[in-house]
């Protein structure tokens, strides 16, 4: 039985600090100590929202994901990560900035609760939905190979004339990342059923309770995706 919550960064800075030391753990640990969505100063953005798996007490992080929001000021991580290998990556993102958009990044879960899904579906099906209260029409994604059909599954799509056919070595030059965009959070037209009607659900019941059946276990997770956050319907980019 784990929560998985949602704030704003500038929120609850204990658990953004949180994040940071788990995250950064499972980084070194694969070898990667260079990934520009790990810097540190979203922390201080009201533009960064975060989620986090954690023990019921909430005393133990164990996994998360963020959403980058285009504040018009701040280039969202994968525009930092590619926009200096391909010049069509900062105008690409301005263009639906304008709309509303923004990034999922910093996805990582702890050994504890490996092969469950949180690193993937569960995280990014929250922070899909998370999507509609904050205000934002589109995500952008930098994938993994093994998280590239993840994506796809909620209407994420390959942006093939970016990058060499949408793809980039990144963090490093033995590793590829595949740049994604998810181009319509409200309509998901090309997203699953299943993760329509789950979205669908946590939109309508952000504090549901979800007994899901995973790859090692059943696990009932209690959705805490109520952002209780003053005039966030004001909430807008420059």
């Amino acid at each position: 039985m784990v929560r998985l919550r949602a704030f704003r960064a500038t929120d609850d800075i204990e658990s953004s600090q949180k994040f940071i030391e788990g995250h950064t753990r499972v980084l070194t640990s694969v070898g990667v100590t260079k990934v520009t969505s790990n810097k540190h100063e979203w922390m201080e953005r009201d533009s960064v929202f975060v989620l986090v798996v954690e023990d019921m007490e909430g005393n133990e992080v164990l996994g998360g994901a963020r959403i980058h929001v285009y504040d018009g000021k701040n280039p969202l991580p994968v525009e930092e990560a590619t926009g200096y290998m391909d010049e069509k990556v900062q105008p690409f993102i301005a263009g639906y900035g304008s709309k509303g958009t923004g990034e999922i990044c910093g996805l990582w879960n702890s050994r504890k609760v490996a092969g469950m899904g949180f690193g993937s579906v569960f995280l990014t099906r929250a922070a899909v939905s998370l999507t509609t209260q904050i205000g934002i029409n589109s995500l952008f994604a930098l994938c993994a190979p093994y998280t590239v059909s993840t994506a796809a599954r909620f209407g994420y799509d390959i942006v093939e004339h970016i990058g060499n056919n949408g793809t980039f070595y990144y963090p490093k030059l033995d590793l590829l990342a595949t740049f994604m965009l998810l181009p319509d959070t409200n309509a998901l037209e090309t997203a699953r059923k299943l993760e329509k009607d789950k979205i669908s659900e946590m939109r309508n019941d952000p504090m549901i309770v979800v007994s899901e059946r995973t790859k090692i276990s059943t696990i009932d997770i209690h959705y805490d995706l109520q952002l209780n956050i003053p005039n966030l319907e004001e909430f807008h980019i420059e």
